[in-house]
């Protein structure tokens, strides 16, 4: 969502370039404009950025109502990774269950104001991939970090060590500590990458502090 969408395809080249900072995975916001206030990307997108991107992965992101309508048509796009949020869901465990069927992998997201109840019996099922925690409320770059929510990055890496917890929402150099700190081993840094002078090394500065605490959380 913040990279330069009238040049999409040459900001993720750019990002996944060593030059820019050689990012592992691609996050692609979806928004419906009805469960967050704004819209974003479709399923035509993700497949035009797959068939230029034939070997990226791509995180899909999906801020809507009713995800379970849109498992096949984000399969078929190309999505690597179907991430909904726990509020939209009708059956959490049924719609993992399918995203897997589908052929991708499944990430499930909590907004600010939900607490990870609803994710223990996913991760204990192995149902999922990834606990993504918003740190900003779901639609729009550019909010305010939150770190009120940081305590459930905290109770998710002391429960499940080995999870892959992804944080979501003003990921900065000046917030990347407390996230880290909090046991988060992916983040989405958004602006601090495709609006730095030097990608690369923004990037690199990223990566260095989250593993100076990965170990620590092992």
């Amino acid at each position: 969502m913040v990279a330069d969408q009238t040049q999409l395809l040459l900001d993720s080249l750019s990002v996944l370039s060593p030059e820019g900072g050689a990012v592992d995975w691609l996050h692609v916001d979806v928004i419906d404009g009805h469960f967050a206030l704004n819209m974003c990307f479709s399923p035509d997108m993700v497949a035009a950025l797959r068939r230029r991107l034939p070997h990226t992965f791509l995180d899909v992101h999906l801020m809507v109502r009713e995800p379970e309508k849109w498992v096949r048509p984000f399969a078929l796009a190309g999505a690597s990774q179907f991430t909904f949020h726990i509020e939209a869901a009708k059956d959490p465990m049924a719609l993992a269950r399918k995203i897997r069927e589908a052929g991708m992998q499944v990430g499930v997201a909590i907004s600010p104001r939900t607490m990870i109840d609803g994710l223990i019996p996913l991760i204990e099922n192995d149902a999922i991939d990834v606990a993504l925690v918003m740190t900003v409320e779901p639609g729009f770059s550019g909010q305010k970090f939150r770190p009120e929510t940081l305590p459930k990055v905290r109770q998710l890496r002391d429960r499940y060590p080995h999870l892959n917890i992804q944080v979501d929402g003003n990921i900065t150099l000046d917030t990347v500590e407390a996230v880290a700190s909090a046991g988060a081993n992916c983040l989405v840094p958004g602006s601090a990458v495709f609006r730095a002078k030097d990608r690369q090394a923004s990037v690199k500065k990223l990566r260095q502090v989250v593993s100076s605490h990965l170990q620590s959380h092992l």
